[in-house]
């Protein structure tokens, strides 16, 4: 433990300790902090104890009066009877100027006799960003984002030039942008492209955009509901989080990855999706979880565990993040007629060979009750049970002649799943159902998929050309009118 004992700086200073050769600290003679106060006992027979401890001298040369004095040096004044540390989180400080070609660097110096500090209102929380544009200074605040003007004349004359009244404010006036919006305390979504800028607010459960026409919901473009319960999930008791956004130079997109682990590391759970400005919308998720992303020049790139990524690279197998491959799949929903109860019998696409169905399921039929509980019953292709996996196989998975990789010439293949006519692929819709409470047919009994509209998965394949491109145009089905 340390000692604390009351000197005179005017008369004493303190050395490091060295050794006489016995494991005892000594200077001049002194051995250092008695242990009555606090010092360190006396080293044992197996030299145990010896640990730091400190000498304390005379500045006068053996103590005498008036004798020779070592220099004091600089000497610290403090007005604080207490020199505690303060931390001002709603405020910022700027030091003197760097000049590279004049081999200027005053970047250490803060003069306390200069107007050095610019502090905004704390009641919006700490300032988590700050971002310097052309002449203004963005300042991002928990729960407000304002700007200031830099190195520029916000005075002017009658004439319209700069006034003639020197000043010396590096941070000009500041203005709050319209809304009540901050970037919480997630700075690592903040993400630029231009002149609009892009982060979440978590405290409002909002995507932003700052542009030159001030503050706008993003998230608004038909995704309210999915971000509420998304950032509103973050850092709760169940969930620790981060949302990690940057711009995507290559799609010209806003990619944000909202990362939360559910009690710790081994339920990690996040979603990674992308905002398209000509969309308006949010056109794609991603099956990657990026520890940061950016792009540099024309390159979009991520890092994770230490490594940095390349996306869209031609070397690379498509769907492949990090070393690991994920298939591709579109979610979509066949809505015709909207106040026709309907028959789905077939499902037909136009594109490349290798897509299956994953999931073709009605709407929600309503609840019964059954066994003490409410059910909710759907009309699907894929039972769990069956055919846990797949509803409609691929072309080339749903052959099942035994031919292996060489079919022969002219010969037909019975096909499971898809078949191509024309060159476009069709497949029947077989119903899968498990009976539901008042059914008398259902199931395979029945001929296709019977509701007012159907939630479609399709996704590529695991063996058909892994790593090629696969290109999907267009997704139709065949109804007929239910008989109700």
């Amino acid at each position: 433990m340390g000692a604390v004992i009351e000197v005179k700086y005017f008369n004493t200073f303190l050395l490091k300790k060295i050794t006489n050769g016995q494991n005892k600290a000594t200077w001049n003679g002194s051995f250092g902090i008695p242990e009555a106060i606090g010092g360190y006992p006396s080293p044992d027979t197996a030299g145990t104890n010896l640990i730091n401890n400190w000498v304390i001298e005379e500045s006068r040369i053996t103590g005498g009066f008036n004798n020779t004095s070592v220099d004091f040096g600089v000497r610290a004044y403090l007005v604080e009877d207490e020199a505690d540390a303060l931390i001002r989180g709603n405020s910022m400080i700027y030091s003197g100027v760097f000049n590279s070609r004049t081999g200027i660097n005053n970047t250490n110096v803060f003069s306390i006799g200069e107007d050095i500090s610019k502090s905004v209102d704390p009641a919006n929380g700490t300032i988590q960003k700050l971002h310097a544009e052309d002449t203004a200074l963005i300042i991002l605040q928990e729960q407000k984002v304002s700007r200031g003007p830099i190195d520029k004349d916000v005075i002017y004359s009658a004439e319209g030039g700069g006034t003639l009244t020197a000043s010396n404010k590096i941070i000009g006036d500041i203005m709050p942008y319209s809304g009540n919006y901050g970037i919480s305390k997630n700075p690592e979504s903040f993400a630029v492209y231009g002149y609009r800028k892009y982060f979440t607010d978590k405290n409002n459960n909002v995507v932003l955009r700052l542009s030159q026409d001030g503050l706008t919901e993003v998230s608004a473009y038909g995704m309210i509901d999915y971000f509420r319960d998304e950032l509103g999930a973050l850092d709760t008791d169940a969930w620790i989080g981060k949302v990690v956004g940057g711009w995507d130079i290559h799609n010209k997109q806003y990619v944000v990855s909202m990362q939360r682990n559910i009690n710790g590391p081994t339920g990690d759970y996040y979603n990674t999706l992308a905002f398209d400005e000509q969309a308006l919308g949010w056109p794609s998720f991603f099956t990657y979880k990026p520890d940061h992303i950016f792009s540099l020049k024309n390159n979009f790139y991520s890092l994770k565990d230490g490594a940095i990524w390349l996306h869209y690279s031609n070397d690379a197998d498509r769907g492949d993040f990090y070393g690991v491959h994920s298939a591709t799949s579109v979610t979509f929903v066949f809505n015709q007629a909207v106040s026709l109860s309907k028959n789905f019998q077939t499902v037909n696409y136009e594109g490349s060979n290798g897509w299956q169905i994953d999931a073709f399921d009605s709407d929600p039929t309503g609840e019964d009750l059954y066994d003490g509980q409410y059910r909710t019953s759907y009309d699907v292709t894929k039972n769990t049970l069956l055919y846990p996996f797949v509803s409609v196989l691929s072309y080339d998975e749903g052959a099942y002649d035994n031919y292996g990789n060489s079919p022969p010439l002219y010969q037909p293949v019975n096909r499971a799943g898809f078949d191509r006519k024309e060159n476009k692929y069709f497949a029947s819709l077989i119903n899968r159902s498990s009976a539901n409470p008042g059914e008398v047919i259902f199931g395979s009994a029945m001929s296709g998929i019977k509701g007012y509209f159907a939630t479609v998965t399709i996704a590529t394949d695991a063996t058909t050309n892994q790593g090629g491109a696969k290109e999907l145009f267009a997704v139709s089905t065949n109804y007929s009118n239910s008989s109700y």
